[in-house]
């Protein structure tokens, strides 16, 4: 018997599509937040050293959805497909991260590689874990060929001014500390 019916996960699935389209358009992702549980923890490597984890609602919406989020309004996170196991109650969403800035040929820059989210239902239209991957390389790649030709926004340099501050930022932690295991 699966973990939750299949029609009720593709609502959910529907939901976040639609949800985060519209955050997207707003350039404001907290609202995503909502469709958390209250113990929900969401997470992701940053490299061979470090993990991002945040646990909690609260969490989720200020930190990654609110501080990782800095600086990238007006880019777009388009879904290239979704896969739904309704035995395990687990879907993994493909996306694209493009920017609203345009390369001098018209093209937009965008990050290599496949990106992707990895959830997990916690039913009442709630995900309990979500878990991202995406090429860091690519990402890291990308930027500074965005500063190499000055399209950062003012918000994404300021972004980048806090992240090499050597200020530690809240939810980073070095391999093994996190709070939460990524898997």
């Amino acid at each position: 018997m699966p973990a939750y019916p299949r029609e009720e996960l593709e609502r959910m699935v529907q939901l976040w599509l639609d949800e985060n389209e519209r955050c997207e358009r707003l350039g404001d992702w907290k609202p995503l937040a909502q469709l958390y549980t209250e113990d929900a923890t969401y997470g992701w490597n940053t490299g061979p050293n470090e993990d991002f984890m945040t646990v909690g609602r609260d969490e989720i919406r200020d930190i990654a959805l609110g501080v990782e989020m800095e600086g990238l309004q007006g880019w777009s996170y388009p879904y290239q497909r979704v896969l739904i196991d309704d035995e395990l109650g687990e879907v993994i969403g493909l996306w694209k991260q493009i920017a609203d800035a345009k390369r001098s040929d018209g093209t937009p820059y965008q990050v290599a590689g496949i990106g992707g989210s990895w959830f997990r239902y916690g039913g009442n239209m709630r995900w309990s874990w979500q878990r991202d991957f995406f090429d860091f390389g690519n990402a890291a790649h990308l930027f500074l060929e965005m500063i190499k030709a000055d399209v950062l926004s003012p918000g994404m340099k300021k972004r980048m001014e806090v992240a090499t501050s050597g200020v530690p930022q809240p939810g980073h932690y070095r391999r093994g500390t996190a709070p939460v295991e990524l898997w």
